[in-house]
């Protein structure tokens, strides 16, 4: 009886205490999931935001074809950048050019992105026009001031808005934004501009740059200050303008495929009997449409952006045509351009001046591989056609700079044999410092000789940012020196090579390739050899003109000819155009009827283009800037163009990307030019001062300083991810400079909160120890019971 009298009150208080735990544990796991519901709640807005940046991020091993990935702040994951085919289209009428660019931006990710594309147009382009394709619907780009401009596209790119913004960066060198490109999709944004075709010796040429070579961005050597408030304080000259602007990832061409894709086509109108018509570097096919039109295309479908397209054509024999006028009405005024070829000089004609030649060459990284060679090829030719009584001297610089003969000594036959050996001997390495060695031609030569001609011959790819720099320097320190510029390489500084010959009063002559050394360095050599026209000046007879733009007139060199393009103030002038100059002591004069001009289109837009030009040169000479800058967009606004101080914006006034998703931004990447060695130009060391040698202290454009590019580097190189990524995306050390150079995506944690993870783990282990614990007490309990009952009984 006692027996079931104990079993029966320990059934009941296991029981109270079963119950007691379990109260509890209960009370114990819903205040944990009080607070675990407070902290998701917390997060609840987030959370599908994160998902939806999560979802927009790839692994390495996600990407099934070759793809630019940049690095996020979630371990293991990569934005893909977007992606870019061009198709160009160039009609040429006459002299005239009209080129529509199309661009097709497509987003290979599951998030909404940015892409910022850095690319070149000709450097002479009237850029006029943007459009952007939404689904069938065009948007047109409206000019703006260029701050304007950018508040516009701001604003719309943070109200989900899809916009376009088209700046200049250097007049060879722009950048189109894109926002709001929802995943998998393709934006397409149209480019159009004009300009006036080449003309030299005969030969008619239109050059379409593919890609913006990698530019070295020199700090100053020696820091300048401009004191601009009247208060006293100064800031700090940069050299280069806007540095951060003409900089992009540059694939290493060893280790990833070719990319953004190009395909072209050229309607060629010559307006008279054509003769050969040939592509440079490209090869094309091409159709004959009678004898003064030709339609070319490119053999392959596309061709990667990495080298200029080049088309020449010449008259069929005794078609040349030696002068043109072409009109264009718009808005009341009358525009002109009109182009005109001076007779060769006469034989009767003073023969040359003794010259003194200043040859300065650029073998810095950049110039490596078959660049160096058509340099060095170039200047030997040069230095060996001097005459004996003419007295030169050689500069060779990349980022130390050395002169050669240290002054000018007479072109013996044992000195150019020196020269020769020496030019031949080159090799191209470091930086471009290009100023130590411009200043050096031009300051520490000497007097000029009495009835003597100082030229100065540049070769060089012109691959630097500091441009405004060195036309300032030219334009102070010229004095009666001509400057030449030779463009080597296959996607060659044209802005520089153009505006420094102009401002030097010389000219510039492009060689692409080893085959085109001798050809062109013969033009060269005629233009250095023969008398130049001078003193050339156009007026009108029976009206007013408002305006003729080049002003001045640049001189002109043997085969080159005059070309200029007129404002005038009535619809239907009448009248003669006359143009006025000398070959050497010849005098010459050409007379032309406005009344015979025929049609063109855009030439009121060149004018515009020609006429910011002549007020970007009075920049120079150091002219006052805000009343150039206003003068710039004044004329900008009127004629709908793009220029340094304006900008084309297109809006879609429909919002596509919804509020609660993030949106990534990244440069697209280039290629690195064809022929250029990755090595040399991103793994140049500068050299700290020393000896009598001018060095640089600066990095290349978009490279890292050496010391923290190596250790990033081998950071890169330890990390498993970025080992596996190599065959889809840069090199260690172009990862680095993307990391640098590109926006990070910020990445919340995940769509679970690494806390949340913890706050739920310590609750389950909580769980656990307390259910534990009250399992154990309940069975201590229970066998003391049945210890006490067996005791009792005698058990």
């Amino acid at each position: 009886m006692f027996l079931d009298d104990e079993f029966t009150i320990g059934r009941i208080r296991a029981r109270r205490i079963s119950v007691s735990v379990l109260i509890a544990v209960t009370a114990f796991a819903a205040c944990i999931a009080a607070i675990l519901g407070f902290a998701s709640a917390a997060r609840a807005a987030e959370t599908p935001q994160a998902s939806a940046q999560l979802a927009a991020l790839v692994r390495p091993n996600d990407v099934n074809s070759g793809s630019l990935l940049f690095p996020s702040k979630e371990p293991g994951f990569y934005v893909e950048a977007p992606r870019l085919k061009t198709d160009v289209a160039i009609d040429v009428s006459g002299p005239i050019a009209r080129v529509k660019v199309t661009q097709r931006f497509q987003n290979p990710s599951q998030g909404w992105v940015e892409g910022t594309y850095v690319f070149p147009l000709p450097d002479n382009s009237a850029v006029d026009a943007l459009k952007m394709q939404i689904g069938e619907r065009f948007i047109e780009g409206q000019i703006k001031p260029r701050q304007e401009a950018r508040e516009i596209y701001e604003q719309a790119k943070a109200e989900g808005k899809k916009t376009a913004l088209l700046e200049q960066q250097r007049p060879n060198i722009f950048t189109n934004q894109v926002a709001n490109i929802g995943p998998g999709e393709t934006i397409v944004v149209q480019i159009e501009y004009q300009q006036t075709v080449h003309q030299s010796g005969g030969e008619f040429s239109l050059r379409f740059p593919m890609v913006v070579a990698p530019r070295y961005n020199p700090a100053p050597i020696v820091q300048t200050v401009e004191f601009n408030n009247g208060a006293g304080f100064a800031t700090p000259r940069d050299p280069v303008e806007n540095r951060d602007k003409i900089e992009a990832p540059v694939l290493d061409p060893r280790e990833n495929a070719r990319i953004n894709p190009v395909s072209l086509t050229v309607d060629l109108k010559a307006g008279f009997p054509l003769g050969d018509v040939k592509s440079s570097f490209h090869a094309v096919d091409i159709s004959q449409d009678g004898d003064q039109a030709r339609m070319i295309s490119l053999k392959a479908d596309t061709v990667p952006a990495d080298k200029d397209f080049e088309l020449t054509w010449k008259a069929a024999p005794g078609k040349m045509p030696s002068a043109g006028l072409f009109r264009e009405v718009m808005n009341g005024k009358t525009y002109l351009l009109a182009f005109v070829t001076p007779p060769t000089a006469p034989d009767t004609a003073a023969p040359p001046a003794k010259r003194e030649v200043v040859f300065v060459i650029d073998n810095s990284g950049s110039m490596s591989g078959p660049s160096i060679e058509q340099a060095r090829q170039s200047l030997a030719l040069a230095i060996s056609k001097l005459n004996p009584d003419d007295r030169f001297n050689v500069i060779r610089f990349d980022d130390t700079m050395t002169d050669y003969f240290k002054g000018l000594v007479t072109a013996t036959p044992d000195n150019r044999e020196k020269a020769i050996a020496y030019v031949r001997g080159l090799t191209a390495d470091g930086g471009t410092e290009m100023l130590p060695a411009l200043q050096a031609a031009l300051r520490n030569q000497g007097p000029v000789a009495t009835g003597a001609l100082r030229q100065v011959v540049f070769l060089t790819d012109g691959a630097i940012g500091n441009e405004q720099q060195l036309f300032q320097e030219i334009t102070a320190n010229r004095g009666d020196a001509r400057v030449f510029t030779v463009g080597i390489g296959s996607a060659p500084n044209t802005y520089f090579m153009t505006k420094a010959a102009e401002v030097g009063r010389g000219t510039f002559t492009a060689i692409g390739s080893t085959d085109q050394v001798a050809s062109r360095m013969g033009e060269l050599f005629a233009k250095l050899q023969n008398p130049a026209m001078t003193d050339i000046a156009a007026t009108f007879q029976g009206i007013e003109a408002e305006d003729i733009t080049p002003n001045p007139m640049p001189d002109l060199y043997s085969g080159e000819p005059v070309v200029l393009t007129a404002q005038l103030p009535d619809d239907k002038p009448a009248g003669k155009l006359q143009i006025v100059g000398k070959t050497g002591d010849q005098p010459w004069r050409v007379e032309m009827d406005i009344a015979n001009a025929a049609d063109g289109n855009g030439i009121s837009k060149l004018w515009a283009r020609r006429k910011i030009d002549d007020f970007e040169a009075r920049a120079y000479e150091r002219q006052d800037p805000v009343a150039l800058d206003k003068d710039i967009e004044t004329v900008a606004l009127a004629h709908h163009l793009v220029s340094r101080v304006t900008s084309l914006v297109a809006v879609d006034v429909t919002p596509s990307r919804p509020a609660d998703q993030p949106l990534g931004s990244a440069k697209l990447p280039l290629n690195l030019p064809d022929g250029w060695d990755f090595d040399k130009v991103f793994g140049e060391n500068t050299v700290p001062p020393g000896g009598g040698e001018r060095h640089g202290s600066a990095t290349p454009a978009g490279n890292a300083r050496p010391e923290q590019a190596a250790a990033e580097t081998q950071d890169l190189a330890a990390s498993p991810e970025i080992a596996n990524m190599m065959a889809a995306a840069p090199t260690a050390k172009a990862a680095t400079m993307i990391a640098q150079k590109s926006t990070t995506v910020n990445l919340p944690q995940t769509a679970t909160r690494a806390d949340e993870q913890i706050i739920r783990g310590l609750t389950m282990l909580l769980l656990a120890l307390t259910a534990a614990s009250g399992l154990a007490v309940w069975r201590r309990r229970l066998k003391r019971m049945i210890a006490v009952g067996a005791k009792r009984n005698g058990l």
